[in-house]
């Protein structure tokens, strides 16, 4: 995979998810497919602009998973990968691929998608002059280094490793062997793009153009986003309801109000203060189930004081001064599962999950962290600032964690909480740099690979590595892993990578993530994908 990711898919999103109030939400559908009423959704406005390669946060991958559709999907409850507008990828060398497209397929503006589409996706996204932030989710396809190189101006437009066959298949020279490369596919980087997107740029940002089972039908930035079904879409997820309306608000507590009162369908943002009664307030209209994610405490190792031998000693001693089995039960209500490792449970031990890899470094030991911060020098600055953003209900448990770490410390100010305004002002800070302590962040699989946990967030260039983590060994081994043309191979070399982390901690792993999401009684059929993410295309609604 290349040395940076998200799925994205998560691929990445630097808090929990979304969102903003507005008034109730228009029941008039425009397009086909579908019928029935409109389901109204809690969402974020995007970071980016809605191009493919250039996002990589939760909100902004949401509305592109409901108007695209890539090669390959995931299942909703396994998260496996499948085939949709492929109809085969296929390598007799696990470097040399050849993508065969299923027929007749179009985007949303009727233009057809053909091979193409994809070849100048990727292309595009892959140039360095176009700053996309997904960009190096390419760099494994020869010629990647002459679109962007690692100094200097590109030498190309395009990447020889990408041949246009004929309309309905291309080819894929990829630097080395990688046997699990059709398993990335489903991932936001790889959709497609219309031709509009290149001949009027301008208008395609306005109002995104996709081939999945929605289109847009209209975007009040910082309101909402209405999606209704694609009458033209060639895919087997065909729309239940009569469109989707996804609703920004401000404050989580007014949209699970809302919730309660049948003004809102679906809310996947759940205010911390309601998770031990969401499921008698909603009367069983809840969800809690494990997902693809985990919450770290993440450091700045761009800022020298960060990056020594000392400061190692010390994240290792502030990660055992944190109780997670006090905060994930006290504060969360058991929607989060202590983190031993830096992947999820939901990998599974054949997939590369390793309970207790950690070791005694993720768990509380108030001795040894006084001893640890003590023998780095104390912590950075005498104090130890925990960034999030205030626009979402993080503060409760930021808080939680500074007491912690201050009643280990026996201090009252060794840990405070850094409060940033809103969600894009608190990505702005990560992604310029601008932080100076620790701050927090959480990870969404792309797709169930412990690559995908480990590639995009720690190795150098990494599209998610906003720790700016380098190691050399750690990415030697990251390649050699995904040079295995045995997939178990590629695991347990994965698995040898991930053991690198533990001393060095770039991130502290607090907790694994459920899915957690209430419903109204307006809407039937809800449930959230491996990606804790509602089946959006499912739903039915009553109105």
């Amino acid at each position: 995979m290349p040395a940076a990711t998200r799925v994205r898919l998560a691929v990445i999103a630097a808090a929990s998810m979304a969102v903003i109030a507005t008034g109730c939400a228009s029941n008039t559908s425009t397009g086909g497919g579908g019928g029935g009423g409109i389901v109204r959704a809690t969402w974020a406005d995007p970071q980016n602009p809605l191009e493919p390669a250039n996002t990589n946060e939760v909100n902004g991958a949401a509305a592109l998973n409901m108007i695209f559709t890539g090669l390959v999907s995931y299942d909703p409850k396994t998260a496996q990968a499948r085939n949709a507008m492929a109809e085969s990828i296929t390598s007799p060398d696990q470097q040399n691929w050849t993508v065969k497209l299923k027929p007749g397929w179009t985007f949303s503006d009727g233009s057809p998608v053909t091979a193409g589409s994809y070849v100048d996706a990727w292309n595009y996204g892959a140039l360095a002059t176009n700053k996309q932030v997904n960009a190096s989710f390419y760099s494994y396809v020869q010629g990647y280094g002459d679109v962007a190189p690692t100094s200097g101006t590109p030498t190309a437009q395009s990447m020889s490793g990408l041949k246009v066959v004929d309309d309905t298949t291309f080819t894929v020279a990829l630097t080395q062997k990688f046997s699990t490369w059709p398993q990335t596919l489903g991932y936001v980087a790889y959709y497609p793009l219309p031709r509009a997107f290149f001949t009027n740029h301008a208008a395609y940002l306005d109002k995104p153009i996709g081939n999945g089972p929605y289109v847009i039908d209209s975007w009040q930035r910082a309101k909402q986003m209405r999606l209704r079904p694609n009458p033209g879409y060639n895919g087997t997820e065909k729309p239940r309801n009569g469109g989707v309306d996804l609703k920004v608000y401000t404050d989580p507590n007014a949209a699970y109000a809302d919730l309660q009162a049948a003004n809102l369908d679906v809310d996947n943002n759940l205010p911390t203060s309601a998770l031990k009664t969401a499921a008698s307030d909603l009367n069983g209209r809840y969800l809690n189930q494990p997902a693809g994610i985990i919450d770290t405490l993440n450091f700045p190792l761009y800022r020298p004081e960060w990056n020594t031998d000392a400061a190692k000693l010390v994240r290792q001693g502030i990660s055992m001064a944190i109780d997670r089995p006090t905060i994930t039960k006290a504060i969360f209500n058991n929607t989060r599962t202590p983190a031993t490792d830096f992947t999820s449970p939901v990998l599974g031990t054949a997939g590369g999950y390793q309970a207790g890899l950690c070791g005694d470094v993720c768990l509380l030991n108030a001795d040894k962290a006084r001893s640890l911060i003590q023998q780095g020098g104390g912590i950075p600055g005498g104090q130890l600032t925990i960034s999030y953003n205030a626009d979402q209900p993080n503060k409760l448990w930021v808080d939680a964690i500074c007491n912690s770490i201050n009643n280990t410390l026996g201090s009252t100010s060794a840990c405070i909480g850094r409060p940033v305004g809103t969600f894009a002002e608190y990505l702005d800070q990560i992604f310029s740099q601008r932080t100076t302590g620790g701050f927090i962040a959480f990870w969404q699989m792309d797709y169930p690979l412990i690559q995908d946990f480990l590639q995009p967030l720690y190795t150098v260039g990494g599209s998610a590595n906003i720790s700016h983590y380098s190691n050399a060994n750690f990415d030697t081994q990251v390649d050699k892993a995904n040079a295995d043309a045995d997939p178990k191979k590629a695991v347990a070399d994965f698995q040898n990578a991930e053991k690198l982390l533990v001393p060095d901690l770039p991130a502290i792993p607090l907790w694994y993530r459920n899915g957690i999401a209430g419903f109204s009684t307006k809407v039937s059929n809800v449930a959230l994908n491996a990606f804790s993410v509602p089946v959006y295309t499912e739903i039915t609604a009553k109105r």
